[in-house]
């Protein structure tokens, strides 16, 4: 009698190594934990609130996240990124919330006088780094 456990057993680790290669951009925890906490509405009061959550629900790492690398990230990821170190910041929950504080000021586009912050933009009900990129099928591209 022939044994197939081995043989199966490396297919599943071939799969899993797999999506574990191609696996999209992934926040880091503390951050997103932080983000969470300070914008998300655990009881949303109204629709704005609520929708909000569902957008950053459904958002997941592609709210400061875009494309397929951990390295990829949109305009707010970017700001975030060079006020955050993903070593040395994430455990420091303080300096966390008061970086989301500073970006939070910060223009979405400094390019155009009036383009609203981040902050304004997340007051709104809107993703501050935009709605996620998808492609057809709906999976996150890289732009």
């Amino acid at each position: 009698m022939r044994r197939a456990f081995p043989s199966g057993m490396a297919g599943l680790f071939a799969v899993a190594a797999m999506f574990w290669i191609t696996a999209p951009a992934r926040a880091v925890k503390p951050f997103k934990d932080q983000f969470e906490v300070k914008y998300v509405k655990k009881k949303p009061a109204n629709e704005k609130e609520r929708a909000f959550a569902e957008a950053v629900a459904k958002a997941e790492c592609s709210v400061c996240h875009e494309g397929k690398s951990k390295k990829d990230r949109n305009v707010y990821g970017r700001q975030l990124a060079k006020l955050l170190d993903k070593e040395t910041d994430r455990e420091n929950g303080d300096k966390i919330r008061k970086t989301l504080d500073k970006v939070a000021q910060l223009k979405s586009d400094p390019k155009v006088k009036d383009s609203p912050t981040f902050g304004e933009l997340i007051a709104e009900g809107k993703l501050p780094g935009g709605e996620p990129k998808t492609d057809q099928k709906g999976q996150e591209t890289a732009e």
